[in-house]
């Protein structure tokens, strides 16, 4: 699988990202192996969690995996935090105190010393942006992260932030930058595009993509409804799927569908291939719940769409533009 690298850095990540949302919930520990294993032998590096994905659950597995099914050095591994559950309620907490404490647990779960890329989940409007961003300069001088950024950050958050740390770190020797952005992009969630890539090509950060297959909207399963084992059926996901089951998603799966009719592909590969060669992206994140799917998507990897299709798919998934994006 190509490597890319992270922006201006020089951290490497394989162009495709296995995302473990689901893992310690809908997809086990024996499941999950074997995911590992086929994407380190299909030549991916970049494995993402999350402090918040399962409360915990999801790096745990992911831990006792490390080590044991691949080795730890063969894998980037990216985790975040920021976001904290108190009461049974996910809350957003960016604090210093939060976030370090929230690393430590990072590093307990997932049974190693450091983690490759930590970032920041979320902007919290009542927490100072400079305190955050102290959190993930002590991670990397305490050499508990080896690269920092941040995700779900719109076009001026992402730009405010590493433009201070940066500014921050020039002040002297052994500074902090960031590197990465995580942000949901596919061809229903273009948002992105609005102001956040325009943004990382300028402060040389790279992007990572979650959700690139539209949170499964774009494999085609939901055209004839919901079947009863995806996503959408699953009590804990079926509102973040059914964001994008709307008559905008429809048409949008439709021509991707047509699509890969016609380059006899999958969908699942069509998709893929459109928001991983989207330029300034370095790895879209894909999640799968068995080895089976994840062979769909690692599938993929063989694809290169001729432009002309881009364009098409590019043209009826158009996000909306106006005042002041488009003036």
């Amino acid at each position: 699988m190509e490597q890319r690298a992270v922006g201006h850095s020089g951290l490497l990540v394989s162009r495709l990202g296995l995302g473990t949302l689901t893992w310690g919930r809908d997809t086990d520990e024996h499941e999950a192996a074997d995911q590992l294993r086929e994407f380190v032998d299909a030549g991916g590096t970049l494995v993402d969690t999350a402090a918040s994905y399962g409360d915990g659950a999801s790096e745990a597995v992911l831990g006792a995996l490390l080590g044991d099914v691949v080795p730890r050095e063969d894998v980037v591994v990216c985790t975040k935090a920021g976001v904290v559950r108190r009461a049974g309620v996910q809350e957003v907490d960016t604090s210093r105190r939060a976030m370090l404490a929230a690393l430590d647990g990072s590093l307990r779960r997932l049974r190693t010393d450091h983690v490759d890329l930590w970032l920041a989940q979320a902007w919290h409007e009542d927490v100072p942006l400079a305190e955050t961003l102290s959190a993930l300069e002590h991670a990397v001088s305490s050499g508990r992260a080896r690269y920092v950024g941040f995700a779900n950050y719109c076009g001026w958050q992402t730009a405010r932030a590493a433009t201070l740390l940066d500014a921050r770190a020039s002040g002297g020797p052994g500074g902090t930058v960031a590197v990465a952005t995580q942000v949901e992009l596919s061809l229903v969630q273009r948002g992105a595009e609005r102001e956040v890539l325009p943004a990382t090509a300028a402060l040389g950060l790279g992007v990572l993509a979650w959700s690139p297959l539209g949170r499964g909207v774009l494999t085609g399963k939901y055209r004839a409804g919901t079947p009863a084992d995806p996503r959408a059926a699953s009590p804990h996901l079926s509102g973040f799927v059914g964001a994008h089951l709307d008559g905008a998603s429809r048409r949008v799966v439709d021509a991707v569908v047509t699509a890969a009719d016609g380059l006899g592909r999958s969908p699942v590969e069509v998709a893929l291939a459109w928001v991983r060669d989207t330029p300034g992206v370095s790895s879209a994140l894909v999640g799968a719940r068995t080895a089976a799917q994840l062979r769909a998507s690692l599938a993929s990897e063989a694809v290169a769409l001729p432009q002309e299709i881009r364009r098409a798919l590019a043209e009826v998934s158009a996000p909306a533009l106006g005042y002041p994006e488009r003036f």
